[in-house]
């Protein structure tokens, strides 16, 4: 095996994986884990129970301790913190640790502190300082204690779509995203009052069979978080803002729905995420078809499988 091993660290383990570099004063008990092209910094633990793979940077001051699942190309900023016990007491030790899972391509920033048990999704960004205390969804970007969601990477809204929407030009507006349009409807305005409008099949691009509203949601929740394999989507805040992710499996881009005349079709097989909503926000949601759980798709990965893209 082709790996560096500085001569001031202690490392137990024989599972070391090629172009791996091992730096002064790390400790690295006997059956850990490391994969190849590895990057591990100074001043670092890694219990046995601990699994890290490839294209692995962790800076220096992390202790990876018993039940830690590190994917691949995981970035652990300096002086990170894990936890594996949620009681945990002096010489009482569990039967098992909770198992912690960093899934590929996440991100931990500096001083983070990671409870047990949770999973932190694939290409996650996890703040400086922040403390994570349940799972973080892929892409999703956290901060604060405790950490909150408050955007998704490469969402950046279209401003171009922004701008059509402000000047009121009536009617559907593509996105880069494949299958999402934007559709600004006819506002009508008088003394007794505004109306808006919109008609199934028209307006509107299918026939509705269903609708829900979405309501009394905490500022911190996220709902969503799914794709249908046949079921269209329209989505209207009547009352309120919210904001509205959809991603294609190769484009992602965050919309604000704050005006009872714009809405936003999802088609089929668009993960679609819905999160900062104000709190007098109203969520009204159109379905072209019934309930029916086999629709959904509630797995990132499994999403990113059905549309050809590799996760």
């Amino acid at each position: 095996m082709s790996y560096f091993i500085h001569p001031l660290a202690d490392i137990q383990t024989k599972s070391i994986g090629e172009n791996t570099r091992i730096w002064q004063f790390v400790v690295a008990l006997p059956h850990a884990k490391i994969g190849a092209d590895t990057n591990i910094c100074s001043h670092c633990l890694i219990e046995s129970d601990v699994v890290i793979g490839d294209r692995v940077t962790i800076k220096s001051g992390v202790q990876i301790w018993d039940g830690l699942r590190i994917g691949n190309d995981v970035f652990i900023g300096p002086n990170a913190s894990f936890a594996n016990d949620r009681f945990p007491r002096s010489r009482q030790r569990p039967e098992k640790f909770l198992e912690t899972t960093i899934q590929d391509g996440a991100s931990i920033g500096a001083g983070a502190v990671i409870l047990p048990g949770i999973a932190i999704g694939a290409k996650a960004m996890v703040a400086a300082g922040a403390v994570v205390t349940r799972s973080v969804p892929p892409n999703a970007i956290v901060v604060g204690n405790p950490a909150k969601i408050v955007g998704y990477v490469d969402a950046g809204r279209n401003t171009a779509v922004t701008t059509a929407l402000d000047i009121n030009e009536v009617g559907a507006t593509k996105t880069d995203v494949a299958g999402v349009t934007l559709h600004q409807f006819p506002r009508v305005a008088d003394i007794r009052g505004s109306l808006t409008v919109g008609e199934f099949e028209r307006t509107v691009p299918f026939q509705a069979k269903r609708y829900f509203m979405v309501f009394d949601v905490p500022s911190v929740e996220t709902r969503g978080e799914h794709a249908h394999r046949e079921c269209h989507q329209f989505l209207i805040c009547v009352s309120g803002s919210c904001a509205v992710v959809a991603d294609d499996g190769v484009n992602r881009q965050e919309f604000l729905l704050d005006r009872p005349d714009v809405g936003i079709h999802l088609s089929p097989m668009v993960w679609g995420i819905q999160y900062k909503y104000s709190s007098d926000a109203v969520l009204m949601v159109f379905a072209s078809h019934y309930y029916d759980s086999a629709d959904y798709i509630r797995n990132y990965s499994e999403f990113l499988q059905a549309v050809g893209v590799a996760s």
